[in-house]
């Protein structure tokens, strides 16, 4: 079991900085930021942008991994975002993981004034975007003009560090979006069917029970998309963000050791938890992060 945190940009960097560092010393294998223009109720921020925090992460840390959570065509455009994963690569030194999304709606689908997408439509759109973006990042110059995006003699040279690209961390809980993390993902991250709305109205299943029953529901069905394409159900790692569940994963050591366990069970390769902050969301004590930093060999190995 590997095991990411969530440092939220909504930090000014004089603390936010610290945390990245933190991260990294306690040993945890990966951390992550939201890729957001602004995200449910703290969009009047502070906020702060995921590319220049990830290359800023990237400068004051030398093992951990590091992503985004998510990237979404909601505001990405492929050609674009190639030049600036091959630019957190190189910096990084190859430790840039690219967790990529379809988009919601909310406030990074409206604040550039573009028309609400259905969700089979996004669908649409992120299968070209995860096209598009994956041969850029290749070696020879794209030229395309597709439904949503077009690239003319677009190229990513020099390339990135890790080849043939950073690993694609897909984003899905629905039966087509899953199918697209089955076939172009090198890893599968969902949140449950409490993830699904990305917009300001949020909901979660009643009880922690019920939604590992839907996280379980969720990682029979990618099984399934596997399948589909023919790839080993072993042969893409699983990462399951533990903080859509009602209980926050770091609330107490009792409850995180739990929600690890849980998803070890269910076949999870990785888990994310989220940095606890001051009030809102994922409100709590960095005590507890501490405790828990403290048990990330055992709760690694399955040994507590």
């Amino acid at each position: 079991m590997r095991i990411g945190i969530v440092i939220l940009p909504d930090q000014r960097w004089s603390v936010a900085g610290r945390r990245w560092q933190r991260a990294e010393e306690y040993g945890f294998d990966h951390a992550w930021t939201y890729d957001h223009l602004g995200w449910r109720d703290l969009i009047d921020g502070p906020w702060f942008d995921a590319v220049p925090t990830l290359t800023a992460a990237a400068m004051v840390t030398r093992r951990i991994r590091l992503g985004t959570y998510v990237a979404t065509p909601n505001f990405r455009h492929p050609v674009h975002f190639a030049r600036e994963v091959t630019t957190i690569d190189d910096i990084s030194q190859g430790r840039l993981m690219i967790g990529l999304g379809a988009g919601g709606v909310g406030f990074d689908s409206a604040v550039l004034g573009q028309a609400e997408l259905t969700a089979g439509r996004r669908v649409d759109r992120f299968a070209e975007f995860l096209g598009l973006f994956t041969d850029v990042l290749g070696d020879e110059p794209v030229t395309r003009h597709g439904d949503f995006y077009t690239a003319v003699n677009a190229r990513s040279n020099p390339g990135t560090v890790q080849r043939p690209r950073p690993p694609f961390i897909v984003a899905a809980n629905g039966r087509r979006a899953l199918r697209l993390a089955a076939r172009h993902g090198d890893g599968w991250v969902t949140t449950g069917v409490a993830g699904v709305a990305s917009g300001p109205s949020f909901s979660v299943p009643d009880t922690a029970e019920q939604w590992w029953e839907s996280v379980a529901r969720l990682a029979a069905s990618f099984d399934e998309a596997l399948d589909e394409t023919g790839r080993p159900r072993d042969e893409v790692a699983r990462y399951l963000n533990l903080d859509t569940s009602p209980v926050y994963s770091l609330s107490s050591v009792e409850a995180f050791t739990d929600a690890v366990g849980r998803a070890a069970a269910l076949g999870f390769t990785d888990v994310i938890t989220h940095w606890p902050r001051e009030r809102s969301w994922y409100a709590g004590d960095e005590k507890v992060l501490e405790s828990v930093a403290s048990r990330l060999p055992r709760l690694r190995s399955g040994t507590i």
